[in-house]
C-alpha cells in the first residue's frame, strides 16, 4: 500500500548535477528505510544509496561514494538524491523503493535490492554528451 513516486529525472552532460525526488506516502511503519536504486539495460538492479529513518544513517554504494548525496524531508514526506559530478556510467533508470519498516536491526542492508518491499516507477537519469 506504500506509494513512491519519483520524479527529477532528465538530461545531464558529464560532470552535472542533477537532483531526484520520491514522494512517499502510506507507511504504516513509523520507522522504515528508504533509497534510490538503478538499473542500467543489460545490468542488474543495484543499490545506490539509502537512509533508516529511526536513526538518519545513511549508506552508499562505493561507485556514489563523495558525489551523491541521499537526504530526507519528513515535513514534504520526501526523500531526495542529489547526484554530482556525473558520470556516463550513471546512466540508468533510478527506483525509489523501501523495505516497509521490515528491515528493523538490519537497516544497514538497505541497499539490498532484494530486501525492498515497494518499488516507485522508475525514472530516467542520463548523463551524456
Amino acid at each position: 500500500q506504500v506509494q513512491l513516486v519519483e520524479s527529477g529525472g532528465g538530461l545531464v552532460q558529464p560532470g552535472g548535477s542533477l537532483r531526484l525526488s520520491c514522494a512517499a506516502s502510506g507507511f504504516t511503519s513509523f520507522y522504515y528505510t528508504i533509497g534510490w536504486f538503478r538499473q542500467a539495460p543489460g545490468m542488474e538492479r543495484e543499490g545506490v544509496s539509502c537512509i533508516s529513518t529511526s536513526d538518519g544513517s545513511t549508506y552508499y554504494s562505493d561507485s556514489v561514494q563523495g558525489r551523491f548525496t541521499i537526504s530526507r524531508d519528513n515535513a514534504e514526506n520526501t526523500v531526495y538524491l542529489q547526484m554530482n559530478s556525473l558520470k556516463p556510467e550513471d546512466t540508468a533508470v533510478y527506483y525509489c523503493a523501501t523495505d516497509d519498516g521490515n528491515l528493523g536491526y538490519y537497516s544497514s542492508m538497505c541497499l539490498r535490492p532484494s530486501l525492498m518491499g515497494s518499488w516507485g516507477q522508475g525514472t530516467q537519469v542520463t548523463v551524456s554528451s
